[in-house]
């Protein structure tokens, strides 16, 4: 009598192919301790043949640190407790560490482990290489948040004794119109320097608290108080400003901050007009959606934007060759808008000026 031994089923046969050609870790582990079956997509990231995945205890090719934690899971599959996204170390035949993530399912009546593991060390390198990043940009911050700090509120002493001779001046016996003019534009900039001190002092404690205050205020009353602080400098350069807050005058923002983007864009304005041309500036509100948005053009100098690109608003990046250029204005104004949820973008062309729209989130 002839004796045909049974043939695999054709689900034998499927399951045994996806086993050897998934390209995700596949294995089975017994209870002991050891493997029992390794598809070639593990053999090949670990560069160890099957027969010696097979031949040494699982925990050899563990990496060190990784065995005590991945030993009391396997006990918890041991009580048919399934293991879900677990992430470990291995090591492979060159030393190298690659990082897996498990997913095993547990068989008590086979006394074997069904695993499965995507291999994540990509991710992994990519997250430490982002954790240094931020470790690094947080010390940089610290150090920046410190160092505005300590200029701040060293600052403010000299501004204080300023004010201190101003009280005493006695301004009686001054008969002269013009000089007692630039002593009350003295005092009055230096009043002004003392608050935005204070304020800029105000605002680091409030950052740390994580926290910056937001209010209702007036474009026509920040641009003011900062066109108050310019006015010699307006005057002698010759300004032209025209103003149309006829859309809306309100935002919700932090009047310091506003101050400082007034300030900074003036400045520059007026700092890189055209040689033998006075500065005109323009700045007016319009609302586009839901944004308002505030519209700052000046005639001066421009940018070439194909060669300045995005480094317009970075810390210390300047773009003309004059003695005062410092790369902080532009950077400011565009660090206060995007800390409280606003946006910045700039329209400009090489001696044709600059259109920069500042959107505010509502």
């Amino acid at each position: 009598m002839k004796i045909e031994s049974e043939s695999p089923s054709t689900d034998q046969l499927h399951k045994a192919l996806f086993f050897e050609i998934s390209q995700d870790v596949l294995c089975i582990a017994g209870y002991d301790g050891y493997f029992r079956m390794v598809n070639p997509a593990f053999t090949k990231l670990m560069g160890y043949s099957s027969e010696e995945l097979l031949s040494r205890p699982i925990d050899t090719f563990i990496y060190i640190d990784d065995r005590e934690l991945t030993s009391k899971h396997r006990e918890e599959l041991k009580k048919s407790i399934p293991l879900l996204n677990y992430e470990n170390r291995y090591v492979t035949k060159a030393g190298e560490i690659v990082w897996l993530s498990w997913t095993s399912i547990p068989s008590d009546e086979e006394q074997l482990v069904y695993a499965i593991a995507k291999n994540i060390t990509h991710k992994k390198t990519l997250e430490k290489d982002r954790n240094a990043l931020l470790a690094n940009l947080t010390r940089i911050n610290q150090d920046l948040k410190q160092l505005t700090y300590t200029t701040s509120h060293d600052l403010r002493s000299p501004v204080n004794n300023l004010l201190s001779v101003f009280g005493l001046l006695d301004t009686s016996k001054i008969e002269d119109a013009e000089t007692l003019q630039f002593i009350d534009i003295l005092k009055s900039a230096t009043e002004s320097l003392k608050d935005s001190l204070n304020q800029y002092v105000d605002i680091l404690v409030q950052k740390d608290l994580l926290t910056v205050k937001k209010e209702e205020i007036s474009l026509s009353a920040s641009l003011n108080v900062v066109m108050h602080s310019l006015k010699t400098l307006i005057e002698n350069s010759r300004t032209t400003i025209h103003v149309d807050f006829s859309d809306f005058d309100d935002i919700r923002f932090n009047a310091t901050y506003m101050d400082s983007i007034f300030l900074n864009l003036i400045t520059n304005s007026i700092k890189y007009v055209i040689p033998h041309q006075t500065p005109v500036i323009s700045i007016s509100t319009q609302r586009s959606g839901n944004m308002k948005q505030l519209i700052f053009t000046d005639q001066g100098a421009g940018f070439d934007m194909d060669l300045v690109k995005d480094r317009i608003f970075g810390l210390n990046q300047t773009f003309h060759n004059h003695s005062d250029a410092k790369g902080i204005g532009l950077y400011l104004v565009h660090s206060h808008l995007k800390s409280l949820g606003g946006d910045i973008t700039i329209e400009s062309k090489p001696n044709e000026g600059a259109k920069f729209i500042l959107s505010f989130k509502n």
